[in-house]
C-alpha cells in the first residue's frame, strides 16, 4: 500500500479533511482533480485519540484502492503548529497537542503533511477555484463551525503559531452563546452549520414548520441538510434561520475587511451550498456595516468553487511531486 518509508515516491497523492463531522480522503491529480474519494464519519471529541486516526487510515486506505502511496495532505479543522507536525488543540476533535504527522507516516510509511483546515481550503481556491489569480484574500469555511484563512501576496499567512485564520473564535457577542472552545460568544455560535440549526430549533416554538415532521416532531434530530431542504421548499422558518445566519457572516466580515482589506472573500464550508439564500444577506451586512463601504471597494463575497473537496484537494497540494509547478499559495507566511 505504502512506499518503502516516508518520501515522496511513485503513487497517487491523497488528500484527506477530517472535521466535526466527516473524514474525507479522496485521490486527487496535480490539476486538482479527485479520480475516487471515501468518507468516514467523525468519532467525536471525547473519545480516545486513536480512533480518529484510525478512521482516518481506514479512508485513506478506501481510497487508494491498492494503489501505493506516493504521500498524504491532511487539512486538520484545529490548530495547526507553525511546524506542521502537531494539532495543538481542536474544539470538536479529541487532538491537544498530538503529533498526528510523525503517527500517520509511521502508519502508512510515507510523506504525510498537515495543516489547518482552511489554510488548504483557500490553497486549493486559490490554485483551482474562486480566489484564482487573486494576490490578498479572505477565506471563510463554514461548517460545524467557523474556520477561515488569509492569503497575502498569495502566500497563506499562518501566524507565528500557525495558528492565524482562526475567525470562528472571534468573540462578537461579550458573555453570548456557549462555545465548544470553553469561551463565549464566538462568532461561529451565530454563524455555522451548528448556530442554523440552534436558530431554526429557537423560531420554531413562534411559527409552524416543515421541520417538524421532517424531525417527526423530535427538534433534536433537526439537522443542517434538513434546514436547507425546508428553505427550499419555502419554510419560513428555516428562511429566517438563513437569513439570521447570513446577516452575522456579514456582520464578522465587515470587521475582517475592515483589518485587512483584500481583494475577495470566499465562503466555503458545508453551510455555503446554500448559496445565495446565505450570501445575500451577508452581502447586505457586509455594506451595511463595513466602514467606509461608501468611499472604498467593497471586496466581492463569493461562494467558493471547489465544494466539499476543497479542504482535501488543498491537503494534496501540501504533497511535493517530482515536476510539481511551484505552487505560491502552498507556501506559508508566518
Amino acid at each position: 500500500m505504502a512506499a518503502d518509508g516516508p518520501g515522496v515516491g511513485p503513487g497517487v497523492v491523497v488528500g484527506v479533511d477530517i472535521g466535526g463531522t466527516k473524514v474525507l480522503a479522496g485521490v486527487v491529480g496535480d490539476d486538482g482533480r479527485v479520480s475516487s474519494t471515501a468518507r468516514r464519519t467523525t468519532p467525536g471529541r471525547r473519545v480516545v485519540t486513536q480512533r480518529v486516526e484510525d478512521a482516518l487510515v481506514e479512508a485513506i486506505v478506501e481510497a487508494t484502492a491498492g494503489r501505493p502511496l506516493a504521500g498524504v495532505g491532511v487539512a486538520a479543522a484545529g490548530f495547526v503548529d507553525s511546524g506542521g507536525e502537531r494539532v495543538m488543540f481542536a474544539p470538536h476533535l479529541p487532538w491537544q497537542g498530538q503529533p498526528l504527522r510523525e503517527l500517520l507516516e509511521d502508519r502508512l510509511g510515507c510523506e504525510v503533511r498537515l495543516d489547518n483546515d482552511a489554510n488548504c481550503a483557500a490553497r486549493a481556491e486559490s490554485r483551482h477555484g474562486a480566489a484564482r489569480g487573486a494576490t490578498s484574500a479572505l477565506m471563510i469555511t463554514m461548517g460545524t463551525g467557523i474556520g477561515g484563512a488569509v492569503l497575502v501576496d498569495g502566500h497563506v499567512l499562518r501566524g507565528a503559531n500557525g495558528m492565524a485564520g482562526e475567525f470562528g473564535h472571534m468573540q462578537v457577542v461579550p458573555d453570548g452563546q456557549a462555545c465548544e472552545c470553553g469561551r463565549r460568544g464566538c462568532w461561529e455560535q451565530y454563524s455555522s452549520g451548528n448556530a442554523l440549526v440552534r436558530e431554526a430549533r429557537m423560531l420554531m416554538r413562534e411559527q409552524p414548520s416543515v421541520l417538524s415532521e421532517m424531525s417527526g416532531s423530535d427538534h433534536d434530530r433537526i439537522t443542517g441538510p434538513m434546514v436547507t431542504a425546508a428553505a427550499e421548499e419555502g419554510d419560513l422558518v428555516a428562511r429566517r434561520a438563513y437569513a439570521s445566519v447570513g446577516d452575522w457572516l456579514g456582520v464578522g466580515t465587515a470587521n475582517l475587511v475592515a483589518a485587512l482589506d483584500p481583494e475577495v472573500v470566499v465562503i466555503g464550508g458545508g453551510v455555503s451550498a446554500a448559496g445565495d439564500r446565505l450570501l445575500d444577506p451577508a452581502r447586505a451586512a457586509l455594506q451595511r456595516t463595513l466602514v467606509g463601504a461608501a468611499h472604498r471597494r467593497v471586496p466581492p463575497l463569493v461562494a467558493a468553487q471547489l465544494g466539499p473537496q476543497a479542504g482535501m484537494i488543498g491537503g494534496a497540494l501540501l504533497v511535493s511531486r517530482p515536476g510539481r509547478r511551484p505552487d505560491p499559495a502552498g507556501q506559508a507566511r508566518r
